[in-house]
């Protein structure tokens, strides 16, 4: 087993052993000039660590035609669990002599073209954990859309994760249920401008107090898929 494998499988069993449900590593040196981050800091910082939590489905469950107020602090709390264990993973590369920066789990830099510093999405994609489906979320083989992503970048000499040559099938539970119908038969006629109209409306009917919807997230089941339903 070489070095770049040997950091690998150390860095994945300290990860899953705070608590991540999914890992991967991708390698990012042709995106970085997408990401909005500086380009002095992101100069050797090749690799980006893509891990991802579970959301609940118990929670998940009560959401029909509009977010709960359940699923709107859930959401939160993932998403600091992310960030903390973002935070955890970084420092233990620090300590192990390598750069790390952490990328928050959910900071939009611009709402209207709904962009971050970077897309987990497509770090999650390139390292592995699953492939673009029709309602623009990350869907994974068990968890289907049902997770929620966070990245760091490091220059540790990870080895990397390939993509998965996979996409959505038969499955269209999220187009049916898309109260917006801005989601398409294809990933690729996503309407992103739709969609951030009605997150836009559940806020304004103070529904959540930010932009989120989570009714294709509920629909997003591999398991449901697979068993019929």
């Amino acid at each position: 087993m070489n070095k770049q494998e040997l950091l690998y499988n150390s860095l994945k069993k300290y990860t899953l052993g705070q608590g991540a449900d999914l890992f991967g590593v991708a390698d990012i040196s042709r995106i970085k000039d997408e990401f909005e981050i500086g380009k002095k800091v992101l100069e050797k910082l090749n690799r980006a660590v893509s891990l991802g939590a579970a959301l609940n489905s118990s929670v998940l469950s009560e959401i029909e035609t509009h977010p709960t107020k359940l699923y709107f602090h859930h959401y939160k709390t993932v998403n600091h669990f992310l960030d903390q264990l973002a935070l955890k993973v970084s420092n233990y590369i620090v300590r192990k002599g390598y750069r790390a920066l952490p990328i928050p789990a959910s900071q939009i830099t611009d709402w209207q073209r709904q962009s971050a510093h970077l897309s987990h999405k497509k770090v999650g994609e390139l390292a592995g954990l699953g492939w673009l489906g029709r309602n623009n979320l990350l869907v994974n083989e068990k968890l289907g859309a049902q997770f929620r992503l966070v990245t760091i970048l490091t220059d540790m000499p990870l080895k990397i994760d390939k993509p998965k040559d996979l996409a959505c099938t038969g499955c269209a539970s999220c187009v049916k249920v898309c109260p917006a119908g801005a989601i398409k038969k294809e990933p690729k006629d996503f309407d992103h401008i739709g969609c951030f109209e009605q997150l836009k409306e559940f806020q304004r009917k103070r529904l959540a107090d930010q932009y989120i919807c989570g009714i294709c997230v509920k629909a997003c089941s591999v398991e449901k898929d697979k068993k019929g339903r």
